[in-house]
Formats: C-alpha cells, sequence, structure tokens
C-alpha cells in the first residue's frame, strides 16, 4: 500500500508543530486506521502515514498540543514507540483522562 499524504505546508515557525511518531503498524488497514483519526483531529493541518517506515508526521495548529494527537493515535489500538515534538523526544505514555 502506498504511503498516505495529506500536504504538508511551509508555515513560519511559532504557528504550528510538528509531531513526529513510530508507531507499529502490520498492514495497510493499521495505518488508514491512524489516517483516519488524524483527519478528523482539529487542529492538524496535514500529516503524512508511512507503512513502510512505521512512522506518522503531523503539522498541526499551534493550539493542538502533542499529548491529544499521540491519545488520538493510541486509540486506534497501536502502539506508539517514540515520539517527538518540534524534535524533542517526548514520552509516549498516553494521558489518563481527567
Amino acid at each position: 500500500m502506498a504511503d498516505v499524504v495529506a500536504p504538508i505546508a511551509d508555515v513560519p515557525a511559532g504557528q504550528e508543530h510538528k509531531y513526529h511518531f513510530n508507531i507499529v503498524m502490520s498492514c495497510g488497514g493499521c495505518s488508514g486506521a491512524v489516517e483516519r483519526v488524524l483527519k478528523k483531529l482539529e487542529g492538524v493541518k496535514s500529516y503524512q502515514v508511512s507503512l513502510d517506515t512505521q512512522t506518522a508526521t503531523v503539522i498541526a495548529e499551534d493550539s493542538l498540543p502533542y499529548e491529544k494527537v499521540l491519545k488520538t493515535i493510541a486509540k486506534t489500538g497501536k502502539k506508539v514507540t517514540k515520539g517527538e515534538a518540534d524534535g524533542e523526544e517526548r514520552s509516549v505514555e498516553v494521558p489518563k483522562d481527567e
């Protein structure tokens, strides 16, 4: 299956975030599930999900926190093994609902 790509826009720094996740995905259905939740998540400007590299890169509005994107991906049942926000490694422990 080909990588799913939404255009990654060039926006000045400080007005957006770039999040990168390593995700365990074994088939096109897995990457499709991640794509579907990212497409629906408010604040996502663009994303790229790759089954080949087992990654998802998300360009998000400044108002969308890393933890919300992580939690949304985790709801698909896929395991996130590594996460980065704006180039800095972050926890992949899914935040609990309060």
